[in-house]
């Protein structure tokens, strides 16, 4: 097992990943309630934020004391306000590796937030765990997810076919993966 108890403070030029706080829950609702992040996470379109908001809240304040995963806020350096989430989850024993997801809201799109706040996760897990590789799904009508993956070092191993429907159309997802190896090599370049 890891132990991700520890919670970072990882800083970057644009953003900063940080434990969740009180103030970050109006910028959560703005993201998780956003048509795009719906869309391209794969969400119910019809969800109810509101009657499920104590409920989801609360889920945000647990991410402090959770240690078999990391959930940070990116807070973006300029607005000092949170723009979305990442996150390491889903230990998987028989391969010591982890899942990385990633969402930005509203506020953070087109400027590179989410690049930035993926390597600073990345290389924050690769140089503090034994994880042999990180794992990710990535929706086919997500090319700009897709293209920040695979600069970072991620490479397509798999298709899930029909992962969701969306208006009407289903929509296949691309497994990636990164490998402490490609990391390591991407690291010294």
């Amino acid at each position: 097992m890891i132990d991700l108890s520890h919670k970072p403070w990882l800083k970057g030029e644009k953003v900063t990943l940080r434990p969740f706080k009180e103030e970050d829950f109006p910028h959560i609702n703005a993201c998780l309630t956003d048509e795009e992040v719906l869309k391209l996470t794969g969400s119910d379109m019809d969800f109810d934020f509101e009657e499920e908001e104590e409920n989801i809240l609360g889920w945000y304040r647990s991410r402090h004391t959770q240690t078999d995963r990391l959930d940070l806020a990116i807070v973006d350096s300029f607005l000092d306000i949170l723009v979305g989430e990442a996150v390491i989850n889903l230990y998987d024993e028989s391969t010591h590796s982890m899942n990385f997801r990633i969402l930005i809201g509203p506020q953070g799109r087109n400027r590179g937030l989410g690049t930035e706040a993926t390597q600073l996760l990345i290389d924050y897990v690769f140089k503090n765990t034994t994880l042999h590789y990180l794992t990710l799904d990535v929706l086919e009508f997500n090319p700009r997810a897709r293209h920040v993956y695979e600069k970072i070092g991620f490479v397509k191993v798999g298709i899930n076919e029909n992962e969701l429907e969306f208006e009407g159309e289903w929509i296949d997802s691309m497994q990636m993966k990164l490998t402490r190896e490609t990391w390591l090599s991407e690291e010294k370049t």
